[in-house]
Parts: C-alpha cells; sequence; structure tokens
C-alpha cells in the first residue's frame, strides 16, 4: 500500500473552501485534467480516466458538517483518497488532499501522484479565489 499527502494554505474561510471543492458539478474544476466524473445517484459515481479511456465506478461522500469528501474505487478497491478543510485563523484554511493505493500495480509512483496533488491543490486555490473575488 502506497499513501501519498499534500497540504496548501487558502486565504479563504473553511465554509468556502468546502463549497468550492465539495460541488460535484465542479470537480473537474480542481482534479486533474485526465480524470472526469459523472454523478449518478450519490454516493455513487463514475471516473473517467482519458489515459486508459475506461470508466470506474466509484463513490464520492461529502460531510459538510466535518468539511471532508471522502472518494474511492467501489468494486476492486484499488484507490481512496479524501480532502479536508479546517480553519487556520485570520479568515484562512488549511487543505490536505490525501490518496491511498491499495494495489501497488495501480500506484503511478511518487512523483507522478506528488505533482496530480499539487496540481489539484493550486487549481482549487484559484476556483476558491476566483469565486471569493468575483463574489459568487
Amino acid at each position: 500500500m502506497s499513501e501519498y499527502e499534500r497540504s496548501r494554505t487558502m486565504p479563504a474561510l473553511p465554509e468556502h473552501v468546502f463549497d468550492q471543492a465539495g460541488d460535484v458539478g465542479r470537480l473537474e474544476s480542481w482534479m486533474p485534467a485526465q480524470l472526469h466524473v459523472r454523478a449518478q445517484e450519490l454516493p455513487a459515481v463514475t471516473i473517467h480516466e482519458d489515459a486508459t479511456g475506461r470508466d470506474e465506478p466509484a463513490l464520492l461522500r461529502t460531510d459538510r458538517e466535518q468539511m471532508r469528501l471522502e472518494w474511492g474505487t467501489r468494486e476492486d478497491g484499488v484507490y481512496a483518497g479524501w480532502l479536508q478543510v479546517a480553519g487556520a485563523g485570520s479568515g484562512a484554511s488549511e487543505v490536505t488532499l490525501h490518496l491511498s493505493f491499495f494495489d501497488e500495480r495501480h500506484d503511478p509512483g511518487a512523483d507522478t501522484v506528488h505533482a496530480a496533488l499539487e496540481g489539484s491543490l493550486e487549481r482549487l486555490e484559484e476556483q476558491v479565489r476566483l469565486r471569493i473575488d468575483g463574489g459568487g
């Protein structure tokens, strides 16, 4: 099993960050570009990966009270992940992204995963900034 984690401080209240991160219709605005989410009857979703051309049944759960998203493959248990938003004081938030690969054959490697986590956090921060600056 491999586990990866990255965190970033964002200049917005935790509720604003979580609202942006947890909006199923906006997941693709911050997720890696090669992944696409189609919501079914939540928590069921389908993840399409451009690199393989495959659709993977998955689960996505949001817990606004805990400001946490959790996801993972539904049938084969290959991977799981979570996003946690916490207050960091002075109107800022700390966002942590975590991925676990339960089958080493599906782990793309530390460099690839760390780059994907960093990129996702950067895009999420940009989306949060746009929402806050744009007032919507």
